[in-house]
């Protein structure tokens, strides 16, 4: 007997009852697997360099971020003056002053010539108030073009908004796609402990059931890091992301912020840092501005008095009845991230927003956001997500070689793998088909690519078995 054949009949589907869900959960998985899969990779693996950018960017750009002069820092007003002479015809908008010896301070400036949520920065060494360089800027995280290149890869590979809706698609289907190899799995542990293995991978497989228990074993390792990635990257995406904004308000849980307008309510949010959140302000007024650029010492000093120091980010009002707010950026190892607003007229405080007094829910957005962009345990958190990516790229590949391996050995031409046998709903109870359905309506709606892929799965597999039946 060929090995092939040995293969067939060493891994049977085995027989199911007419109750249970096991026939639809393969099928789905299969259909989603094949065709969902390669946008999941191309997010995989740029996902996988977005987590360690952060690193590649302290690398590359090292002689932006870092000097060797380690002497007293001269006045923040001074730096910001120097970075304005070497960009006159730009708009100061913000300063991160230097936080440790041998960083540089960041003068970020409005440029009508950059993109969206972008800025550029002007770097200025702290000890002598010169500047070493400019660079264009991204997102409340302030990323550089490395990590703004591969961010943009990642979120729609440099197509634009419509590039979005391959990232959201992938997004939508991670969660459904690893929660059904899950059930698979652990079925098949279930039915033949003698045989099956649920977390180890079984050295002695060859063929089709090699790749089957390598795809399983890692599947069931990385099962909740793709879960809570699909859930955190759902929430920068456009459709399912404004349901989970609305959502998020509906329920006040959204992230408190400090009201920037003297003697006003106005609030300035720092949801989903590092992806833009940056609005454009009123026209500037230069004599205001100039004003304020003098004030910044002192409003930073106020900042301290209260709490508020360490890496901040202070933005440079353009009108009088704008406050300063100075707001804690997002390190790694710092779980929580205050601001205040002050009156830069007087020292007054107008506003604070305490980290500690956020909801819960906002506090797990937070650290959520900042997980997933690998940000929040530093360089051990980009290690993790890269091998969380290296672990779903090799559980794709393996599906396809499953898949492969399962195509009819004496056929001829160009031919692919069996689909799971259909009849799926019809080994399920009226009741569970009727709750499966609601469930369906109710997640399809809140992630309308997952709902509208899903009519189109069922669509050609319709029609595919009409086909198949004449």
């Amino acid at each position: 007997m060929s090995t092939p054949e040995k293969e067939r009949i060493a891994d049977p589907s085995p027989p199911t009852s007419p109750r249970n869900w096991r026939p639809l959960i393969l099928r789905l998985h299969f259909y989603a697997g094949i065709l969902i899969a390669p946008f999941i990779l191309i997010a995989t693996i740029s996902g996988g360099l977005y987590a360690i950018a952060p690193t590649l960017e302290q690398v590359m750009y090292r002689d932006y971020l870092h000097v060797d002069d380690t002497g007293p820092a001269a006045p923040v007003a001074d730096q910001i003056g120097a970075a304005q002479a070497q960009r006159p015809d730009l708009t100061v908008a913000a300063v991160r002053p230097a936080a440790d010896p041998g960083d540089t301070t960041r003068v970020l400036f409005t440029d009508p010539g950059l993109g969206e949520s972008q800025r550029l920065a002007v770097f200025v060494d702290p000890a002598t108030a010169t500047t070493v360089g400019e660079l264009p800027v991204y997102g409340s995280s302030s990323a550089l073009p490395l990590r703004t290149w591969i961010s943009e890869l990642h979120r729609h590979l440099h197509l634009g908004e419509p590039g979005r809706l391959y990232s959201e698609l992938a997004a939508s289907w991670l969660w459904v796609i690893a929660l059904g190899g899950l059930y698979l799995w652990f079925e098949r542990y279930r039915r033949n402990r003698s045989m099956a293995r649920l977390l180890t991978f079984d050295r002695k497989s060859k063929g089709r059931n090699r790749s089957l228990n390598w795809h399983g074993v890692a599947g069931m390792w990385v099962a909740v890091g793709l879960i809570f990635l699909s859930a955190t990257g759902l929430t920068w995406s456009t459709y399912a992301g404004e349901n989970v904004t609305d959502m998020r308000t509906a329920l006040s849980w959204t992230t408190p912020a400090v009201s920037k307008t003297i003697g006003s309510s106005d609030a300035v949010s720092t949801d989903h840092a590092g992806h833009g959140g940056h609005s454009m302000d009123m026209p500037a007024d230069a004599s205001t501005i100039e004003s304020n650029v003098g004030r910044i010492d002192s409003v930073l000093a106020v900042a301290e008095a209260n709490g508020i120091d360490g890496a901040v980010e202070a933005s440079i009002p353009a009108s009088d009845d704008t406050a300063f707010v100075v707001a804690e950026t997002r390190q790694p190892w710092v779980l929580s991230n205050n601001s205040i607003s002050i009156d830069g007229s007087n020292g007054a405080v107008v506003d604070t927003s305490l980290f500690s007094d956020w909801p819960l829910p906002a506090k797990l957005s937070a650290w959520g956001i900042q997980l997933h962009m690998g940000t929040l345990f530093g360089v051990a958190n980009q290690l993790v997500l890269l091998a969380l990516a290296v672990a779903l790229a090799s559980v794709i590949v393996r599906g396809y070689m499953m898949w492969w391996k399962r195509r009819p050995t004496k056929a001829t031409g160009l031919t692919t793998g069996r689909p799971p046998l259909r009849g799926g709903l019809r080994r399920m109870s009226p009741m569970s088909v009727v709750v499966l359905v609601i469930v369906a309506v109710a997640v399809g709606w809140f992630v309308p690519l997952l709902g509208l892929s899903l009519v189109a799965f069922i669509a050609v597999d319709v029609v595919l078995g009409r086909v198949s039946r004449t």
